[in-house]
């Protein structure tokens, strides 16, 4: 019976085996947890692209928000464990949802870390019509006048970025919650909203276009994408630093030979000089080179939900 038992398992272990060797051998589907049209989107895009020459099989990019993103990563994380279906998300859905929505996933356990991808600061944007030309005009504005700012999901980062700032301007506004960072431009390019701490990334295009104002970017040095925009210490509201980065999953038990093949895809995508150049154009910075491996980003993604999780609970979020 002993020798019978062995035999299956060394008939399986060849069976994984071949079966890591010959990954991909059919299209990959990796769930974004966004809808389309926004920063995050155009990633996965741009990065599917290059991934595709190094896999050899096409990558198709789908995009499933709601609740937070939780409810695409409950699809990757009930996906068969074969590389096959991957998830695409950010801080904001892979590490604050899962303290505020009653999810049947634990983030740790029933997720492989597969590559650590670009981040981007959030900045500080209004209205083209809105009166306030500087930062600090913009906080005399605001405790002058009501005033609505978006905020993509529950608890997100640019609702902890807009809290951050209320705080440490005595400020108050309305949030008013979007599916998307899309949708959520648009209205504030349409006029029907007052202000936004943006996903800078999101709103750079219509920045640049000249569609909506910024006022300062929330970190602690200029952005590259836009040097002209001072920081939130340089325009009069220091120590509110708020950015985001991204990053792919897949389901627990995901063989590693094949975690290895999907994360040497996406660092060749990030190193490759013409696709790095798409991804600057986006506004975002790949990770350092220390923080690639899939080690690295699994232990960094557990250092930010250690971190994250008791800030979210102590603001008594609920799912909106």
């Amino acid at each position: 019976m002993r020798k019978i038992s062995l035999a299956i398992a060394l008939l399986l272990a060849g069976i994984a085996g071949a079966s890591a060797q010959n990954y991909p051998s059919r299209p990959i589907t990796m769930v974004v947890a966004l809808p389309a049209g926004g920063a995050v989107d155009a990633l996965a895009r741009v990065m599917a692209e290059h991934m595709k020459v190094t896999l050899g099989q096409p990558i198709i990019v789908e995009n499933m928000g709601g609740a937070g993103g939780t409810l695409s990563i409950n699809r990757v994380v009930r996906s068969p464990a074969d590389g096959y279906t991957l998830g695409m998300g950010t801080l904001g859905q892979y590490v604050i949802a899962g303290a505020i929505y009653p999810v049947r996933y634990d983030l740790l356990t029933d997720l492989v870390p597969v590559a650590l991808l670009p981040s981007v600061p959030y900045w500080m944007t209004a209205r083209k019509t809105l009166p306030a030309n500087t930062l600090l005009e913009l906080v005399a504005w605001l405790k002058a006048n009501k005033a609505s700012a978006s905020t993509v999901g529950t608890g997100s980062p640019a609702r902890f970025c807009g809290m951050a700032f209320q705080k440490a301007t005595g400020t108050d506004f309305q949030f008013v919650p979007y599916r998307g960072g899309a949708p959520a431009l648009q209205d504030l390019v349409s006029g029907n909203l007052d202000l936004n701490c943006d996903l800078a990334a999101n709103s750079l295009s219509q920045y640049r276009s000249g569609n909506i104002k910024v006022y300062a970017v929330m970190a602690k040095e200029r952005w590259f994408a836009a040097p002209e925009i001072p920081t939130t210490d340089e325009a009069g509201v220091p120590g509110v630093h708020i950015g985001t980065w991204h990053g792919i999953w897949a389901p627990k038990d995901t063989p590693p030979d094949v975690v290895a093949r999907l994360n040497t895809a996406a660092n060749a995508a990030m190193a490759d000089p013409a696709t790095r150049q798409r991804i600057a154009d986006l506004g975002m910075s790949p990770p350092a080179a220390a923080l690639q491996s899939p080690a690295a980003f699994a232990a960094f993604h557990k250092a930010e939900i250690e971190k994250w999780h008791p800030i979210v609970k102590a603001a008594g979020f609920v799912p909106e």
